[in-house]
């Protein structure tokens, strides 16, 4: 069993608004708000010494509070647009954490829509972190997408292209370089964070998963997906 480590707090940002699924935080899946796997994972998971729910709502604040979360503040409706900066959200609780005398070195950014992550994933992102000492870790899965090969936008004029160039023609999808595909949740070193203001910094590695561990719930069709898998 992993013991648990002081020096790592898991952030969960749960904003109350969502455009893609209505209020997909708190939306039931498996008779359980969305939310409530994520910390339920987090906690079996045994690695973090909080769980720490970010949100701009106090109905979702008493409902993470209900599944064993810590809410220690509201989030400002600034950060809780769709066009906040996640970094910003970051940076906003890492303050407000450290005025509350909260310590911790490094913290786990849980996007809940990734709904297929389990604990045995979160175990394996810290000791991935503790093994090679990066930046960040980031959840990702090898996708079939590419924009080597089969990913195209418009040109100056108008016209389509494919996205980005290689030094060499790609006839195939397997001869194409490997692309990894974010699935929302990061590992970071604070200390870093604070010096570098952002999510993704200079030394970055991936966690690497199946597509199905990696599928983030954006979209209803995807809480489709979900519900049904």
């Amino acid at each position: 069993m992993t013991k648990n480590n002081s020096k790592i707090i898991c952030l969960i940002p749960a904003r109350y608004g969502s455009k893609g699924v209505s209020q997909k935080n708190i939306k039931l899946i498996k008779n359980k708000p969305l939310i409530a796997h994520a910390i339920e994972k987090a906690k079996k998971s045994k690695v973090f010494s909080k769980i720490i729910v970010s949100t701009d709502h106090k109905k979702i604040q008493k409902i993470a509070e209900g599944f064993g979360a810590e809410v220690p503040f509201l989030r400002p409706k600034k950060l809780a647009g769709d066009n906040s900066s996640m970094n910003d959200v970051v940076l906003h609780a890492i303050k407000n954490l450290e005025n509350l005398d909260y310590s911790f070195e490094q913290i786990f950014i849980y996007d809940i829509t990734t709904f297929f992550l389990e604990s045995k994933d979160i175990i394996g992102m810290v000791k991935l972190f503790k093994k090679s000492k990066p930046h960040t870790v980031i959840l990702s899965y090898k996708t079939h997408l590419n924009p080597y090969f089969n990913q195209m936008e418009f040109n100056t004029n108008g016209f389509l292209r494919i996205s980005k160039k290689f030094k060499t023609n790609i006839v195939s999808r397997k001869s194409a370089p490997t692309v990894f595909q974010l699935a929302g949740c990061f590992l970071i070193d604070k200390k870093n964070f604070l010096k570098y203001e952002k999510l993704h910094m200079p030394k970055e590695i991936p966690y690497v998963v199946s597509q199905k561990k990696g599928l983030m719930i954006d979209t209803e069709f995807e809480f489709e997906i979900a519900s049904k898998l």
